[in-house]
């Protein structure tokens, strides 16, 4: 929990600026679905802009009194917000879940691409990947920990290990040719 307040301070309206600001002192950016001409969600808005945040804005009816304020932050420069995939394109989040999924996919280390290398659907104890690899078994049963939860390969039985899966080869590659 962040406040700049005490805990037993009551929730009073006066009070609502001050947090909002940590909140979007804290964000990325801020998005304002429906404001009217004075409300607290503009003050929000102007605290992000301070804070060097991107503001964002839902376009309203033109005639709706809980429009104006988006409206006017969309005139003034806020980026219009259709679909979430508008702010994720804004802040360059599209390729999020691929990208974090292609860095668990990647061997992170030398060591990791070797021993995929070496590892295969069979299972492969520990004593023998180590001396196929040529790394020490200690190096070898750390790194294969690492794989684990990264989802690159498994334990199978006793001290044998398993692949899982391969990763993209290019990577793999110039791991194991410096």
């Amino acid at each position: 929990m962040i406040s700049n307040l005490s805990p037993d301070a009551p929730p009073e309206p006066g009070n609502f600026p001050r947090r909002n600001r940590i909140i979007s002192g804290l964000a990325l950016g801020m998005l304002v679905i429906e404001a009217g001409e004075v409300s607290g969600a503009l003050i929000t808005a102007q605290s992000a802009l301070e804070q060097g945040r991107e503001v964002f804005a839902v376009p309203g009816n033109i005639n709706a009194r809980n429009s104006r304020g988006t409206n006017r932050l969309i005139q003034r420069g806020a980026k219009l917000v259709i679909t979430a995939g508008d702010i994720l394109e804004e802040l360059n989040m599209t390729m999020l879940a691929e990208h974090v999924a292609t860095q668990m996919a990647v061997p992170a280390v030398q060591e990791q691409a070797i021993l995929l290398q070496h590892l295969t659907t069979e299972p492969c104890h520990v004593d023998q990947l180590g001396q196929n690899a040529g790394l020490a078994v200690s190096l070898v049963t750390s790194t294969l920990t690492m794989m684990d939860l990264k989802g690159l390969a498994r334990q199978a039985e006793g001290m044998s290990w398993v692949r899982l899966r391969e990763p993209p080869m290019t990577y793999a590659a110039d791991l194991t040719s410096t």
